[in-house]
């Protein structure tokens, strides 16, 4: 499966049973963080399609941390906890939680209820718009085209598919050999960096209004590049 786990937890055992259980379900890429601190460092840092959280951490509880990643992600995020009470069930699903498994689970429960999480999100996916619009400007997918204030303007092929990209995962951070691979499709050339910046100079010159101060294409110092989501609407 394409779909990336993070699985936030402070227990060895545990994380490396789950580890197991998860790659005998074909997941590939399988991401750990024993800490508040390291498991928002990955959020930051790698396209996450869902989390298994554990309320209980060295630094923090799962429910404040769930707060915090629900302020730049909305990755679906499952609490693995032993607090049992309505209560604590209840606050799961209040900071943002998607669903709620006490401990000691079934692996064969965990593994079902996750595919059954990224089974709605890949139907989601499908049928969502086939244009990124903002009041600025838009982006149809299926026909390649990019309007702003209502004109098309060129889009050279790499430019669209890194800006196509960046609309598919609003307002998320991605480090700038990450969208190498993404738009290029290779991580190991040299001058990946400089490659990125000068595609995303180019498409500010297009989509924002002073792209000396951008309002879209963010640059998020020390991680990465971002597109705003704040000034996304639906489209007519």
């Amino acid at each position: 499966m394409d779909e990336s786990i993070l699985i936030i937890e402070d227990e060895v055992g545990l994380i490396k049973m789950l580890k197991r259980l998860l790659d005998k379900e074909g997941f590939k890429e399988i991401y750990q963080a024993e800490s508040g601190t390291e498991a928002l460092k990955s959020v930051k840092e790698h396209r996450i399609d869902l989390i298994l959280l554990d309320v209980m951490l060295p630094d923090t509880n799962g429910f404040d941390l769930c707060q915090q990643i629900r302020e730049i992600s909305d990755v679906p995020i499952i609490f693995l906890t032993a607090r049992t009470t309505d209560i604590d069930k209840l606050t799961g699903f209040s900071m943002g939680g998607d669903d709620y498994i006490t401990k000691p689970f079934n692996p064969l429960e965990v593994a079902a209820r996750i595919k059954a999480i990224l089974h709605r999100q890949r139907k989601a996916m499908t049928g969502m718009a086939k244009v990124f619009q903002t009041e600025r400007f838009a982006l149809y997918y299926d026909q390649a085209k990019l309007i702003v204030d209502g004109k098309e303007v060129n889009c050279p092929a790499k430019e669209f598919q890194l800006l196509k990209f960046m609309c598919q995962h609003p307002n998320q951070v991605f480090r700038v050999d990450y969208l190498y691979e993404k738009v290029w499709g290779d991580y190991s050339i040299v001058g990946k960096e400089n490659t990125v910046m000068v595609h995303i100079s180019r498409l500010r010159q297009k989509i924002e209004k002073d792209p000396k101060h951008p309002e879209y294409l963010i640059n998020v110092r020390g991680l990465g590049y971002m597109l705003n989501h704040e000034n996304q609407r639906s489209p007519q």
